[in-house]
């Protein structure tokens, strides 16, 4: 989407670097082809990861149907990729900086081909999951190299165009997800959502193996923190884990106090290290500046909102008003095209206006909507126009506020750090999605435990149940949204440190 633009394009400076460090631009040895072919072999790129991202969201009812699994089960369908994703980013991200990008860019494509293959062949859910972690290791690869690729391929001058180009496949991947997945589960079946990248990402892999300039070692002095990068996944891992599981295993279980006390000392022991190390994969110096932090922590709280509310309404449509999975794609498919719609404004007037007073208009616009889909849900309405209101309002919320919220984050970031602020964001951005779906469906499955008395199988209880649940949840996603406002607009203005 937009968002990731203006946080990404400074990360072609090597991390841990001088100002003195070669450029990736000038380390390009050959520029085979035609630079816009690059611009399209990423911007496809881009394409199968929102794509995939918003596609199983809209499958997770019928995934739970079909292989008769728990909300806490299903769920781990959409975290396994997110969690695998998110872990491997700094990794590859500095791999990249030292060895060159196009190899690894080009394994990154093949890899998640191989697993998408894989997960549409699954005979269980467990495989299935597996499989996702494999994919979500692919998507690392192609998300820790895009934007560096795209902006060393094309002239100074051209960077805008392609970043735009990038921009509009990112939204139309995320668009494009819930009702082409709709009509696939209706008409192809479940495994049909993965296959559909299988050619497309060969396609993709055969234009990059002709069109990807040769890089140089971009940083060769710089050092891998392996310590930082293996305590990173487990930690992640853990704190998603306890989210997601502590509806079914109560807050005062052994297994849920004992992970919750796992995650503390692997995340103390995290920050340690990234503090000590000279090439922190996590750089923290970053949150010496309060303006960054109140900006980072709005960013996990607004994808958390987004991918919470893609898991809420999927059981919602589906599950509890008895949907088609093509009509539920159709209704999901509004809030991403009205985001899409709305962040290019946002970003144009975050100049006029600035960022505080337009992220908190966005989070506020994101409460009304909320409070109308909540309030629709409990009415029991045969209309289903309310619904379609609010999904609009709620896309066009988030719209309002990610643009100005990301640029007045980099704007608060040390100079020397810029590059690291954008990797730091886009951290921030797949971590916060999968705190969305673990609370989501852990809020999800109390909900329902509330409503009814008893834990049980959620297939076997009626809609109204589901829908319910989904209001509860609701209330959570406001809690969000209120609180990334409250940062927004209490946000220290800072002078940019050099």
């Amino acid at each position: 989407m937009t968002c990731d633009l203006e946080k990404n394009v400074e990360r072609v400076r090597p991390r841990g670097s001088s100002s003195g460090a070669t450029p990736p631009a000038d380390s390009v040895e050959a520029r085979a082809l035609n630079p816009w072919l690059v611009v399209a072999l990423v911007s496809i790129g881009a394409f199968l990861g929102q794509f995939d991202a918003s596609v199983v969201q809209l499958a997770l009812p019928t995934l739970g149907k079909t292989f008769d699994a728990s909300l806490e089960t299903v769920s781990w369908v959409a975290l396994a990729y997110l969690v695998s994703f998110a872990s491997c980013l700094p990794i590859f991200g500095r791999l990249c900086d030292m060895f060159g990008r196009k190899s690894l860019y080009l394994i990154g494509y093949l890899l998640f081909v191989f697993a998408s293959s894989l997960c549409g062949l699954a005979s269980d859910i467990d495989w299935l999951i597996l499989f996702r972690v494999l994919q979500g290791v692919g998507g690392s690869l192609l998300g820790a190299n895009s934007i560096a690729i795209l902006v060393s391929s094309v002239g100074k001058d051209q960077q805008g165009r392609a970043l735009g180009f990038f921009a509009a496949a990112q939204a139309v991947g995320m668009s494009a997800g819930p009702a082409v997945g709709g009509l696939l589960l209706a008409s192809l079946g479940w495994r049909w959502l993965f296959w559909v990248c299988v050619p497309i990402g060969i396609v993709a892999a055969a234009i990059g193996w002709l069109a990807l300039p040769q890089t140089k070692v971009l940083n060769e002095r710089a050092t891998f923190d392996w310590r930082g990068a293996l305590l990173l996944g487990p930690a992640l891992i853990c704190l998603v884990l306890v989210l997601n599981q502590v509806s079914a295993w109560g807050a005062a279980s052994p297994a849920t106090l004992f992970l919750i006390a796992l995650s503390v000392v692997l995340m103390a022991l995290l920050v340690r290290q990234e503090r000590g190390s000279p090439s922190p994969l996590v750089d923290l110096r970053l949150f010496q500046s309060k303006g960054f932090s109140f900006g980072a922590i709005a960013v996990l709280l607004g994808y958390a909102m987004l991918y919470g509310m893609f898991f809420l309404i999927s059981f919602a449509l589906e599950h509890g008003y008895g949907d088609s999975p093509l009509a539920a794609g159709l209704r999901l498919a509004i809030i991403p095209v009205a985001l899409g719609v709305t962040a290019p404004f946002g970003g144009s007037l975050s100049d006029r206006l600035g960022a505080r007073m337009l992220s908190g208009a966005g989070m506020t616009l994101c409460c009304v909507a909320l409070a109308v889909l909540g309030f629709a849900i409990v009415s029991q309405s045969a209309s289903r126009i309310p619904d379609a209101v609010a999904f609009a309002l709620f896309g066009a919320g988030l719209g309002v506020f990610i643009a100005p919220n990301n640029h007045a984050t980099i704007n608060a970031a040390p100079k020397h750090l810029a590059g690291q602020a954008g990797a730091m964001l886009n951290l921030m951005r797949v971590l916060g999605t999968s705190i969305g779906v673990a609370s989501a469906s852990s809020t999800l499955s109390w909900g329902i435990q509330l409503v009814t008395g008893s834990y049980g199988d959620w297939k076997s209880f009626p809609g109204s149940t589901t829908l319910d649940a989904v209001d509860i949840g609701l209330v959570m996603l406001a809690c969000m949204a209120a609180v990334a406002g409250l940062i927004s607009v209490l946000r220290p203005v800072e002078e940019k440190a050099s």
